[in-house]
């Protein structure tokens, strides 16, 4: 077969379906319309385009050839109506597949409007509950005890935000803004945990609650003069949520008067020994200070320092004995007899004898011991009632002869000790006569009966000066 134009092009034929540069233009082939077939006159020194080449062979009749002549000048087909034009086919392979499948497409797209309306309703429907929805979405700066985060939230209030959150507070924790204050985009809530202190200030024990993070700043808060204070812990020192125990004592003034001078100082020690000894102020053996050296010095407080020296003395006392009476029913009344005398006891006592900064005390009893045990007196007190009458006697002047003796005093004694009572008894005839003890310790009643028995017995002789009375 002769190398015929179409057994040239045979040799380099190319895929219609394929993607072809037109003329420089970087488009592909299938972004442009098809055209007609549109018959050339081959001429050897024509350029056809190679797709150009394959649509003709692809419809051109199946006739042989005939040798290549001179290119006779192009004839245009005559019309033909659209109505009894033929369709032609749709060329072959991929590219003509898609513009199939966008042409069907767009048959198509009323009918999927017209299922797609509904869909867009409730699309629209959502779309309008959604802005709402986002409507209520707050963006809240939230802060729990200096911890700070950004949220979003649907809640109200406070109250609602801080349940949402898991936030538990109580009555001695902070909420601003208040715990029933309204949310609104953008605010910021904060919240601060109260820490319990169990705070000792200045001697004085007291819990305290404080939203502080540091020893420092609850001293701050709680309004308490940190300057020249000790503190029993590190200022910095954080608290935690369970508290702490802090001691604190703040600056004061004390003034300490000891060996004839005056000293003021500024202090802040736990006792008042301890002040003294920050004045310069030693204390020595039994030296003392006007407030007790163990008590808390306050602001302003004047402490005398007093130098003491002293001795011990040892004394010897007696201890009164003590008296038990026992009722005697063959003794008249008011007639009592010492059956044993009491014995005083000895005791031996330790006194300190202090000389206070040069002035002596009043000596102080720091120990006593026993050194013998006093004895009892026992007495019998009579029960027996007192005779009214002595035979004979009655109508003598007891009176005159009482009066006489002892100027009528029942307790009435000589100089010497030896006679006593009304009618001066001495205790030899007393006790011959019934009587017990001394005459001058009975009654009256009693007195007056011993000297009328007296007088039975001896007549008027033991009164040999008033005896004459009797009878006058």
């Amino acid at each position: 077969m002769s190398n015929t134009p179409y057994e040239t092009y045979k040799d380099t034929y190319v895929d219609p379906d394929a993607a072809f540069p037109r003329y420089g233009d970087a488009a592909p082939y299938e972004a442009y319309p098809q055209r007609p077939y549109e018959p050339v006159a081959e001429a050897p020194d024509t350029y056809r385009p190679a797709y150009e080449y394959a649509y003709e062979q692809a419809t051109a009749p199946t006739e042989p050839r005939l040798p290549r002549q001179t290119p006779l000048p192009p004839t245009v087909p005559p019309a033909v109506p659209a109505a009894t034009r033929p369709e032609a086919a749709p060329p072959a392979g991929r590219a003509a597949a898609r513009r199939a499948a966008r042409r069907k497409k767009s048959e198509q797209r009323p009918d999927a409007l017209r299922r797609l309306l509904p869909q867009a309703l409730v699309v629209a429907f959502l779309a309008g509950g959604t802005s709402a929805f986002v409507a209520n979405d707050k963006a809240i700066q939230l802060s729990v005890d200096g911890k700070e985060r950004t949220l979003h939230t649907f809640a109200d209030d406070v109250p609602e935000l801080l349940a949402d959150e898991g936030v538990d507070v109580g009555e001695h924790d902070i909420v601003a803004p208040g715990r029933t204050s309204a949310l609104a985009n953008g605010d910021e809530v904060a919240v601060r945990y109260g820490r319990p202190v169990r705070l000792t200030l200045d001697g004085e024990r007291r819990q305290v609650w404080t939203t502080a993070h540091t020893v420092d700043a609850a001293l701050k808060q709680l309004g308490v003069r940190a300057e020249g204070a000790y503190v029993s812990t590190s200022r910095s020192q954080r608290i935690a949520r369970h508290g702490l125990n802090l001691d604190v004592r703040t600056e004061r003034s004390v003034t300490v008067m000891a060996d004839g001078r005056r000293r003021t100082i500024r202090t802040n020690a736990a006792t008042v020994r301890e002040a003294v000894e920050e004045a310069g102020i030693q204390l020595h053996g039994q030296d003392t200070t006007s407030a007790p050296a163990m008590s808390f010095p306050r602001d302003g407080q004047t402490i005398t320092v007093m130098r003491v020296t002293g001795t011990r003395e040892v004394r010897e006392e007696p201890i009164a004995y003590a008296t038990e009476r026992t009722q005697d029913p063959t003794s008249f009344q008011g007639t009592e007899v010492v059956t044993r005398a009491g014995e005083p006891g000895l005791r031996r006592v330790t006194y300190s004898l202090r000389t206070v900064n040069g002035v002596k005390q009043r000596p102080r009893r720091v120990r006593d011991e026993v050194v013998r045990e006093p004895r009892t007196q026992l007495i019998k007190v009579g029960t027996k009632p007192m005779p009214t009458s002595v035979g004979g006697t009655d109508t003598l002047n007891w009176s005159s002869l009482a009066s006489c003796e002892s100027g009528g005093r029942p307790a009435a004694t000589d100089a010497s000790g030896t006679y006593g009572g009304l009618y001066q008894f001495d205790t030899r005839t007393w006790q011959s006569l019934g009587g017990s003890g001394r005459p001058q310790d009975a009654p009256a009643a009693e007195q007056t009966y011993r000297a009328k028995k007296l007088y039975v017995r001896s007549g008027a002789s033991p009164w040999p000066h008033c005896g004459p009375r009797l009878h006058g």
